[in-house]
């Protein structure tokens, strides 16, 4: 399959395993060591192995024992450098190759942030973390690093801290003088961008048979309460789906600088502390990330273009689980805040960009990262959705979502398979009658065309009524002084999602005057509010409205934490608000080394400091 965004020659060679022999090294922030690659040719006359590499450091390439000639080329921008392995003659078809490249990560490698003591909870140790998705896996190991080719992989890692990774830990070994060597093995095959690691002072706690959560023990009490619906989430996926194929669920609850809520790394998730709420009014992300172990990790994008089919169908997923547990109006609650997120993501790119596509063409080699948003995410849940809906609803749609994982668990697929396969399987259980209605529906519009869905879902609103309504309220006094209709009561027995609504609702409006906002604060406590979707909102509302006395608030969340979701909005804001443009800048230039480094990269361009 093509993949705009490699440079390894996949139509002549494919990448069956990889294993990992690793150093860490804390104080040079490196990981050096060498990979072995077992490599098969997939056509005849095969003289060359082309591999994704960035920014890395090799040192010798062999093929066994003996040296094998290698160039690394020039920089492609987005992309990184093609690294030409010359092989000692031409391989005909099948024929079975294991090279060895021994190499070093270097300061560039934007896979791996590696944190000071001060930047964890515990300020003792340093932490390193990755983060692979898209195409970072190139930047500390030379691979295909394509979510076409899906491999098995093994490491062994040595650590003066503890390692954990995307795979099952099968044994420890005492080296004495203080390091240890961590042995791992991930035997489902899975794409690149889900290696992952992580490193540091961690300590876990069992939250479920198949499951625990690992953190930095100041936090594991708190996590794991946080976290203990875990088992519940899988379970409901295996019953919806198929049975979870991993051996084990287990969680990481990183520091604050992750740049995303969650990465479903197999075995081992990847979260956001800011989940961490206190109040489990957050973990509906564990659901998602959960999702992800059949849609993504086990039925796979081809390439990047076709990303959705990861993510349309994980909050697909997602929301079937909530449904499952929480009743049918819970998913509709969360369509509705999906909806207003994609309509945010719409107006960013503009109407017409190539952005805003379910299938983008990324032809032109552009870095996958430039076009994250939740397009993917809440475009592809509502085709989906609106899927569901034309063949007759979830009791018809249901088995399909279950014979789609049987039919393409551990492949990579295009969006074009899946549509033929939807097809196939609706004819075939449902006769011509479904496969008319099918044909009712614009696909090309809904997969090639920018802008919103061509239809408009018609969300079931009860549980945002009230949200609705008492926004209208506010909207109908921003002229007035007299707020003696409101009181700290209208929002009492709203759920933290409720609060988000409202919140969002506003947001659409016309910006608010200061003191309406300043009277909205002192009956409700809104600055005062830690979950973190509500107080980005809240923060993102007085924004709008060039309220100052917010300004201090909103530089310290965005220093507390580096999730993307959060900071990219919160930066763009404030670059935009009354006085604000000197403050972001400032504030991001200061505290840049916080940010992992893809948000980082970001950021800057949002601010315009970067092109």
């Amino acid at each position: 399959m093509n993949d705009p965004s490699s440079l390894s020659n996949l139509h002549e060679i494919k990448t069956t395993h990889l294993h990992l022999d690793w150093s860490i090294n804390f104080e040079e922030r490196k990981i050096a060591g060498f990979v072995l690659l077992d490599l098969v040719a997939i056509k005849n006359d095969v003289t060359r192995v082309v591999l994704d590499t960035s920014y890395l450091d090799i040192t010798r390439v062999s093929l066994d024992g003996g040296d094998l000639k290698f160039n690394v080329a020039e920089r492609h921008k987005a992309l990184g450098s093609a690294m030409t392995i010359e092989l000692p003659g031409p391989v005909a078809k099948d024929t079975k190759l294991q090279i060895k490249v021994e190499y070093s990560t270097t300061e560039k490698c934007t896979a791996v942030q590696f944190l000071e003591p001060e930047q964890t909870l515990g300020k003792k140790h340093p932490y390193l973390f990755s983060q692979c998705q898209a195409i970072h896996a190139r930047s500390f190991v030379p691979c295909q690093d394509s979510p076409g080719i899906k491999i098995t992989y093994s490491a062994a890692v040595t650590s003066p801290l503890r390692v954990v990774m995307s795979a099952l830990n099968i044994a420890d070994e005492d080296l004495g003088n203080g390091l240890k060597t961590y042995h791992f093995i991930q035997k489902t095959t899975m794409p690149s961008y889900l290696l992952a690691i992580a490193a540091g002072n961690l300590v876990s706690r069992e939250i479920g048979p198949r499951s625990s959560v690992w953190c930095e023990p100041e936090m594991v009490d708190a996590a794991a309460w946080e976290f203990e619906s875990t088992e519940t989430f899988i379970a409901t996926g295996e019953k919806l789906l198929t049975p979870y194929e991993w051996g084990r669920y287990d969680l990481l609850v990183l520091p604050p600088s992750f740049p995303y809520g969650g990465m479903e790394n197999p075995c081992l998730t990847f979260v956001t502390p800011t989940l961490v709420t206190g109040d489990r009014s957050a973990v509906d992300v564990i659901a998602h990330e959960i999702a992800h172990s059949w849609m993504g990790n086990l039925v796979t994008t081809g390439n990047w273009e076709h990303f959705w089919l990861n993510e349309g169908w994980t909050v697909f997923i997602e929301r079937k689980i909530l449904a499952h547990l929480h009743g049918e109006l819970e998913r509709q609650f969360s369509s509705i805040i999906g909806w207003k997120a994609l309509k945010e993501s719409v107006d960013l790119f503009g109407n017409d960009s190539p952005a805003t596509a379910l299938k983008p063409d990324l032809s032109s080699g552009i870095d996958p990262d430039d076009y994250f948003s939740s397009i993917p995410y809440e475009k592809g849940f509502n085709f989906l959705y609106h899927i569901e809906k034309v063949v007759g609803g979830p009791t018809v749609f249901e088995p399909f979502m279950k014979a789609h994982v049987e039919r393409f668990a551990s492949q990579s697929i295009t969006t074009e398979e899946w549509k033929s396969f939807l097809f196939e399987y609706f004819e075939k259980h449902h006769g011509k009658e479904v496969v008319e209605k099918l044909n009712t529906i614009d696909f090309d519009a809904w997969i090639n065309g920018t802008g919103m869905p061509p239809v408009d879902p018609k969300f079931d609103t009860t549980l945002a009524d009230q949200c609705y309504s008492l926004a209208k309220r506010w909207d109908e006094a921003r002229d007035s002084t007299d707020f003696a209709d409101f009181s700290p009561s209208d929002i009492e027995n709203f759920t933290s999602n409720q609060k988000l609504v409202l919140l969002e609702r506003m947001t659409d409006l016309e910006p608010f005057p200061h003191h309406v906002l300043a009277k909205m604060d002192e009956l409700y406590k809104m600055t005062a509010i830690r979950n973190s979707d509500v107080r980005f909102r809240w923060q993102h509302l007085c924004l709008m409205a060039n309220y100052k006395p917010i300004y201090p608030h909103v530089l310290e969340f965005v220093v507390e934490q580096g999730r993307m979701k959060f900071v990219r909005p919160l930066y763009r804001l404030l670059y935009k608000a009354d006085g604000g443009a000197d403050l972001a800048r400032e504030t991001f230039i200061k505290h840049k080394a916080f940010y992992h480094p893809i948000a980082a990269q970001l950021i800057e361009k949002d601010i315009g400091l970067a092109e």
